[in-house]
């Protein structure tokens, strides 16, 4: 196995755990609806493909101190999803990581469950809990509320909007305090709300 295989299969493994152990180091969530269930939404998964672009998430090893990042999804013949994460790792002057998982849409779901696979035997749910009606901004998260992202398909989104998302994940249950905005342009970088790399809360 090559050293960049190595590498790949080493972060896979952490997002493939990621679930797991987040409930053990992070804080209790003080949001009177934690205990609510997650409902997801009805995904029109052909037109939900493309690029998306993470605006903020719940900081977590597997993505920390990532820039630039971005999705791309594609819908497969087998009816699968790829599933192709970018960032750059440390700043913008690194060059770009990849990383490929393959989706397959929950039966049942109405489009808004997936299972995402890392790579054989370990899987994941991947829950949408909000696209606008435009597809313009998406809210992704899993069952226990331990990780969390927006997504849009502009790399930029304004303040107002981005409370507004915010406010969504607040009604979900979500502790929104643990959100934090992930660089898209160098001066981004060091910004209040905003990760940087190397920096730890």
């Amino acid at each position: 196995m090559t050293n960049t295989k190595r590498a790949l299969v080493v972060a896979l493994l952490a997002a493939g755990v990621v679930v797991a152990v987040a409930g053990c180091s992070s804080p209790p969530n003080p949001n009177p609806r934690a205990n609510q269930p997650l409902e997801t939404v009805p995904v029109d998964v052909p037109r939900y493909m493309g690029r998306w672009y993470v605006i903020a998430n719940i900081p977590y090893f597997a993505e920390r101190d990532f820039v630039g990042t971005h999705v791309q999804w594609s819908l497969r013949a087998d009816g699968k999803i790829d599933d192709v994460f970018h960032g750059r790792k440390n700043g913008f002057e690194h060059e770009e990581t990849t990383y490929h998982f393959i989706d397959t849409v929950k039966p049942g779901s109405n489009g808004g469950e997936w299972s995402v696979q890392p790579f054989w035997p370990i899987h994941v749910t991947q829950l949408t809990l909000y696209v606008d009606p435009d597809y313009r901004y998406t809210i992704l998260g899993y069952p226990n509320r331990k990780l969390g992202w927006i997504f849009s398909r502009e790399p930029s989104m304004n303040d107002d909007v981005y409370r507004s998302m915010l406010a969504r994940l607040d009604a979900m249950g979500y502790d929104t305090a643990r959100f934090r905005r992930v660089p898209q342009s160098p001066g981004q970088i060091g910004q209040p709300g905003f990760q940087s790399p190397g920096q730890r809360d």
